[in-house]
């Protein structure tokens, strides 16, 4: 291995998140990458010589460094907007009196269904920046707005372009049980029949998808058809996560523990025990503050219950064109705090322990030898800071894989 793939980040305060509480300060700490990997971590002054060898040398200033942040829920692929819905819903109008009027999911369908791979890629990559600029180095994407078999297929496709051009992780999530298509007005249990049979073992088939989604919801899908979807995840072999418990108590995250999934998304109306079944299955609940509050939502999620059976939770923007246009995972990390009265600790380890939980990856979130050298470092001296802050973008440099992206 040459020097140029060896480097020594030093004079940092580094957050390790390794304890199972706490941010794992460690103060005039000192990072080793060597290729894709973190090689040693620890104070500077404990950091033998016979490891350094050629390796370059970067003065971080006594700046914070972090873990790269994580965002596991978005749906950054799509064409089109629906600011008229953000007026809409000011003037009274529900997000389920959108939808069933032809608006909400179905308009961003129409959008993108139209849209050429170009126009989807370019208008992704625009609003990718803003991921790079916040710290983030992992980033899921889900499908949705294709609710066909050419369109899902093709959305991933793109999910997985955008991952290769910008050097991002990009997790992929097939969601083609996102909502009803106009073409199976009336017939929901023949769209899930077509998703399972067809679009999902497609999507496997060209390795496009990491996971597989539902949207169990009374404007969405019933236990019954989301179980289907399950079963056919499960029998190709691909993990499920779940959009559960927005707007009403469908025993969705129940469903996902049933099945061993990664994460119960949204969750503000999940009960208790439902809650600790998703926690002793293993799973994570995702927090979503940002669609919360464009919704104008009065349900918080239940943290203390959360706590209780300490359930993992993660933070995402859930970014999306219709009920959570927010391009900030630190400003979701604000309103975890502000809205649903997470800690600046619980909100950083919702963006990197907790998130890469619910990605199912076991090799990032955290700062310690052999995990992958995924990095912030930041105009910042207290991780508390990440939260407090609204609107500016203070990462430094961002590492991804061991590459200095930024």
């Amino acid at each position: 291995m040459s020097h140029a793939d060896q480097w020594l980040l030093e004079h940092a305060r580094v957050v390790t998140l390794t304890p199972s509480s706490g941010y794992g300060l460690i103060e005039e700490g000192a990072l080793l990458l060597r290729g894709e990997t973190l090689a040693w971590v620890g104070r500077r002054d404990e950091l033998p010589l016979r490891l350094v060898g050629e390796a370059q040398r970067i003065d971080c200033g006594g700046r914070l460094l972090t873990p790269a942040l994580i965002d596991c829920h978005t749906h950054l692929i799509y064409a089109g907007d629906r600011a008229n819905e953000f007026e809409w819903r000011l003037q009274g109008r529900s997000y389920a009196e959108i939808a069933r009027s032809g608006g909400g999911i179905l308009s961003s369908v129409r959008a993108t269904r139209v849209a050429s791979d170009a126009v989807l890629l370019g208008s992704a990559q625009q609003r990718l920046a803003q991921w790079l600029a916040d710290g983030v180095g992992t980033l899921e994407i889900k499908s949705g707005y294709g609710l066909d078999r050419e369109n899902e297929l093709r959305m991933l496709r793109v999910a997985r372009q955008l991952g290769e051009s910008s050097g991002l992780q990009i997790r992929t999530t097939l969601l083609a049980a996102h909502a009803l298509p106009p073409e199976y007005a009336g017939r929901a249990d023949d769209y899930i029949e077509l998703v399972c049979r067809e679009i999902l073992p497609a999507a496997v088939a060209e390795g496009l998808a990491d996971a597989v989604d539902a949207f169990c919801e009374g404007i969405g899908f019933s236990l019954a058809q989301t179980r289907r979807v399950f079963d056919a995840a499960k029998q190709l072999g691909l993990p499920v996560k779940l959009h559960a418990e927005q707007l009403s108590d469908l025993r969705g995250t129940r469903l996902v523990a049933e099945f061993g999934g990664l994460s119960a998304d949204h969750i503000e109306y999940s009960c208790a025990e439902d809650l600790a079944a998703l926690a002793a299955a293993g799973g994570v609940g995702v927090l979503l503050p940002a669609a919360f509050l464009c919704l104008r939502e009065t349900q918080v999620p239940d943290i203390a219950a959360m706590r209780a059976c300490a359930l993992p939770m993660a933070v995402a923007t859930d970014h999306n064109p219709g009920t959570s246009p927010c391009l900030s995972l630190r400003h979701a990390m604000n309103l975890a705090c502000t809205l649903f009265r997470l800690t600046p600790e619980e909100a950083l380890r919702g963006v990197t322990v907790h998130a890469a939980k619910a990605l199912g990856l076991a090799d990032r979130g955290q700062l310690r030898p052999g995990l992958r050298a995924d990095l912030a470092l930041w105009d910042l001296q207290h991780p508390a800071e990440l939260s407090y802050w609204m609107g500016a973008a203070p990462v430094h440099q961002l590492w991804v894989g061991g590459r200095r992206l930024r």
